[in-house]
Parts: C-alpha cells; sequence; structure tokens
C-alpha cells in the first residue's frame, strides 16, 4: 500500500477532487487508483481566506507498488510500512477464575471488550447504571431534582466521558496501534467513521450513550457479564497474591447484598471520582500516591466569537464550529491552560457528592449550541494540599468542591470576568448569554479559588485576550469550579501493570495512567493484553 502526505486541498473540496490530486502527486492515470483512504486530515487555518484541508492518505493502485513510488519522484508518495494492530495469543497459566474488571468507563469497557473477544468472559462491577437509566437521574438532577450519589455524571456505564464533549484526542506515543483500534471500534459501535483520521476526532453526548450501549451488548455477546448497581468494597489476598473481591450489589427496594468472588485477575478501572474506593484502598497493602492535577474555572464565550477568531467567519458551515487551545506560564510560575474545550457545547453540574458541587463541559454531535466553552485550569501539586498522605488531593478537590457549593448556595456559582477582576457580586449577564446543564446563581468565586489561583486565571485570560480577540471581555461568563480534570492519586504498578499485590491491575485515569478517552480506552486495552499474555481461560 502506498501513503500519500501532505495533500492538500480546499475545505469544499470533493472526492473527485482528491482522487485528481493523489494521481497528480503519484504520476498516474486516475483510474489506476483502486481505492483511496483517509488516515490523517488536519485544517491548515493560517490564512484565513485559503483555509485547507492537509491530508495522508493510504492508496492502493493497479500495478507495482514500488515502481509508482520510484516514478513519483515525491518524498510525500511512499511506502506505507504501519503495523496493524494485533492482540496477543493465550498465555500458560491457567485462570480458575473468570477476570473481574471494575468500572465501566473507558478504561473498563475497553479492556472488557478485548478480554471477551479472546474468549475470557469478563465479569464487569459498575457501581452506577446503565446508560439510558442515568441519563433519566442526570437530567432529572440538572432540572433540580435530588443528586444521587451512585447515578450521576461521574457514575455510570461509560464513565465520566459519557457526560462530556466526547473528544478522542491524545498525546500518548501510539507505535502499538492501540490508538487506532479505539477509534476503530468506536466507529464500529455506531460513532461517525471520520474520528479514525480527523485531527481533532470527537464523538458528542448525544451519540456516546449509544456507542456505550453497543459495545456493552457485544461484551454480552461474547459471553461477558455486566451488573450494574455493583460497588466494589473490599479485597482479600494471601501471600501477596488476590484471592478474593467483595461487592456491595444494589437490588430492588434499595436493599444492598454483599457477595465476595473468587478470583486471580482484577482489573482496577475505578475511574477519578471513585473517593471511597481510593479511601479502601489506601487502607490496604497498596502504596498509594498523591499527584499532581488541575483545577480551575469554566469559561464560556459565543461561538461565533471563537469561529471568527480561528477562521475568520462567524458561520463556520462544513468546517464546523470551532476549538481552541491557549496556554500561558504566569509571573508566578504556574502555568495555566484551556482543558476540554466544547464548541457550541453546555456547561454541566457535574456534581457526585451531597453538598459539593463540581462543573464539567459536554458538547452534542453536531456542536450546533451558541457557546463555546473551555476549562481554565492550574496545575496544583502535593505541596497545595491541605493535608499529606495519599488522599491529600481528594481532601483538596472535597475543600474546593464545598466552597462552590456554598458559593453558589447549591447551585453553580457564576461571575462575569469583569467582576471576578474586581471582587464584586455580578446582578446580571452581558451579552453573552448563559449556557447551563443544571441550576446556577450568581457568586463571588473568589471565594472559591485561592489568592494564587486566582492571579493566575486572571492573569491567564488577560493574556488570552491577545491571542484571541475578546477572550478577556467583561461579559465572558466563568464557573467553578473544575476539579475532576485527572485522577488525584496515583496507584504504583510494575511492568507486567499489576500493583502491589500480584493479579489486581490499576487501570486507567482513576489509577492515574490515563488523561480522557482515547489515553483510559488504550490503557484498558494494554491491560487486557497482559492477562491474555500470561493467563489462558480454565474456568469453563
Amino acid at each position: 500500500m502506498i501513503r500519500i502526505n501532505q495533500l492538500k486541498l480546499s475545505v469544499g473540496h470533493t472526492k473527485a477532487d482528491m482522487k485528481k490530486k493523489a494521481a497528480k502527486m503519484m504520476r498516474i492515470p486516475e483510474d489506476k487508483i483502486l481505492s483511496l483512504v483517509p488516515v490523517r486530515q488536519s485544517l491548515d487555518a493560517r490564512k484565513k481566506n485559503e483555509l485547507l484541508y492537509i491530508y495522508s492518505l493510504n492508496a492502493t493502485v493497479s500495478g507495482k507498488e514500488g515502481a509508482v513510488i520510484k516514478n513519483a519522484k515525491n518524498v510525500n508518495v511512499v511506502l506505507n510500512t504501519e503495523k496493524p494492530y494485533r492482540f496477543p495469543e493465550h498465555g500458560q497459566e491457567p485462570l480458575c477464575h473468570r477476570p473481574v474488571i471494575v468500572g465501566f468507563g473507558p478504561a473498563g469497557m475497553f479492556c472488557g471488550l478485548m478480554l471477551a473477544r479472546a474468549g475470557f468472559s469478563p465479569l464487569i462491577l459498575e457501581r452506577g447504571e446503565d446508560v439510558d437509566s442515568r441519563t433519566q437521574k442526570v437530567e432529572a438532577f440538572w432540572r433540580g431534582g435530588e443528586l444521587n450519589p451512585e447515578s450521576n455524571v461521574q457514575f455510570g456505564e461509560g464513565g465520566a466521558g459519557t457526560f462530556s464533549d466526547g473528544k478522542l484526542n491524545t498525546l500518548v506515543k501510539d507505535p502499538s496501534g492501540r490508538n487506532k483500534k479505539v477509534l476503530e471500534i468506536l466507529a464500529e459501535a455506531g460513532a461517525d467513521p471520520s474520528i479514525t483520521y480527523i485531527n481533532k476526532p470527537h464523538v458528542g453526548t448525544d451519540v456516546l450513550s449509544r456507542v456505550v450501549k453497543n459495545i456493552r451488548q457485544e461484551i454480552i455477546r461474547l459471553g461477558g457479564e455486566i451488573r450494574f448497581g455493583c460497588k466494589l468494597t473490599d479485597f482479600s489476598e494471601a501471600g501477596g497474591r488476590l484471592i478474593s473481591v467483595t461487592v456491595s450489589q444494589r437490588e430492588e427496594g434499595g436493599f444492598y447484598r454483599e457477595e465476595t468472588i473468587p478470583a486471580q485477575a482484577v482489573v482496577l478501572a475505578i475511574g477519578h471520582s471513585a473517593r471511597d474506593t481510593f479511601r479502601m484502598l489506601s487502607e490496604k497493602s497498596l502504596d498509594l500516591q498523591a499527584k499532581a492535577f488541575a483545577v480551575g474555572l469554566r469559561i464560556q464565550h459565543p461561538q461565533k466569537q471563537i469561529n471568527f477568531s480561528q477562521y475568520g467567519v462567524e458561520e463556520p458551515g462544513s468546517l464546523g464550529a470551532a476549538s481552541y487551545k491557549l496556554t500561558k506560564q504566569t509571573s508566578s510560575g504556574r502555568g495555566i491552560y484551556s482543558f476540554c474545550m466544547c464548541p457550541g457545547g453546555f456547561v454541566v453540574n457535574a456534581s457526585s457528592e451531597t453538598g459539593r458541587l463540581a462543573v464539567n463541559g459536554m458538547s452534542n454531535h453536531d456542536r450546533a449550541g451558541t457557546n463555546a466553552n473551555s476549562a481554565l485550569i492550574v496545575t496544583v501539586t502535593p505541596e497545595d494540599f491541605p493535608n499529606p498522605g495519599p488522599l491529600g488531593g481528594v481532601e483538596f478537590q472535597r475543600r474546593l468542591e464545598e466552597a462552590a457549593f456554598n458559593c453558589g448556595k447549591g447551585k453553580i456559582p457564576v461571575q462575569l470576568y469583569g467582576d471576578f477582576k474586581a471582587g464584586t457580586l455580578s446582578r446580571a449577564f452581558g451579552d453573552v448569554e448563559p449556557a447551563f446543564k443544571g441550576g446556577y446563581s450568581f457568586g463571588n468565586l473568589r471565594e472559591v479559588l485561592n489568592p494564587s489561583l486566582t492571579d493566575a486565571m486572571t492573569e491567564g485570560i488577560d493574556s488570552f485576550g491577545r491571542i484571541i480577540d475578546g477572550f478577556d471581555r467583561p461579559d465572558a461568563i466563568l464557573a467553578g469550579i473544575e476539579s475532576r480534570t485527572s485522577s488525584p492519586v496515583r496507584i504504583p504498578r510494575t511492568p507486567e501493570l499489576e500493583s502491589a499485590v500480584r493479579g489486581l491491575y490499576p487501570c486507567g485515569e482513576g489509577a492515574g495512567y490515563a488523561g480522557g478517552i482515547t489515553s483510559a480506552a488504550m490503557d484498558g486495552i494494554r491491560t487486557a493484553e497482559m492477562i491474555v499474555t500470561r493467563f489462558s481461560p480454565s474456568f469453563y
């Protein structure tokens, strides 16, 4: 197969235009091209009056590929040496009990799918509900209902990413092909096929719910089992090896049934918000460690403003709503950067604990909302945490979330940027119309952030106003607190991906080894590989 790189076309091009350009670059007639498959697509928006798509393509042609490449005399026409992803063969150690996966977010879901495809019939435990029931609970909460601590934006089928923009960006280098495999699986499950090649892929909240359900059904079809309303409460070991897990299963009528499940291989894909599970694990023979993460506020601007800055037009047409990525090293030495930018989206109440409040951003697939929003976050380290120890970051998050809850009187606290700088309470919105999921009220967000974070926030936003015109507009809407950017703990693991307890596999974002849907799913696949490489299923 031939790889064509740096093929440039105007944004309104057709498939015929692509074939014509590819033929020209390979110096062959168009009818010699049998197929063209996009591998990557990125947008070159440096010249606002000449927006271009830049492609890498895989081409199959009639005739000898080597001769075509030689005749092309073009450094961007080369032999495709990319190797397809390969899942390993079974190992030799007998696995007498089916593998258990704790958590059905991206890490647990993809680990479960790969194990099911390999014939390992995983048992997956998820403390939250299936995506349909969960969506009903979340929407009721956003309408003013009571928070369900076990079924919310953080917990349930699909994990925290289900109620997000569904961004699939990752900075992870991936010679193994796991990244591409994740995108292919998502497309097979119902996501737009373009996610396999566009530069900044996303699925969209509305589509994600269907995708995760399709993956669940595939796992079940292949012999896996998924138990919702089932929470890990303990595990047992002997001689440094895992022997069982204890779970609490929610049943009809609100009753709970405790069960001990024998297990040799358990994947801890618990997500970044399973604070009660972190507490239990910290009391076991695992060396949990506090780790750095980031906290901050969400900011909203009119999407048309961002479109004009990035594309030179307010209505982007086929380009879709524009995004941005901003970063700044402040005078205090703290970095501030945009995170989880949601074009055409909403700021949502993402709380999971009573009396505490956290926010996140989400967009539907069409990204057709009026506003753009993004988190602006500042890195915090264990030196910032109020208490030492592995759960210091959890305590730090909780204090911020309690302050946010009090600041907004139980609702999302909101403040215009001009008032935030002045330290005064906002009284009315300006020209930026609020776009929220969940109740909100005006509050002074300086009461939530400490002075060093507040100073970094204002310095950063003013700096970003020199990059995106109007980013620092006084009526930009701030909301807080964005505290669940990544896990506040790390569970150390060996080169075989096991914890200090053999057979216990910390995995994904909650264990401190991922940061987003794609990297968590990749880590889930990698963990499945380790289990399959070691074991042979002997539990039938």
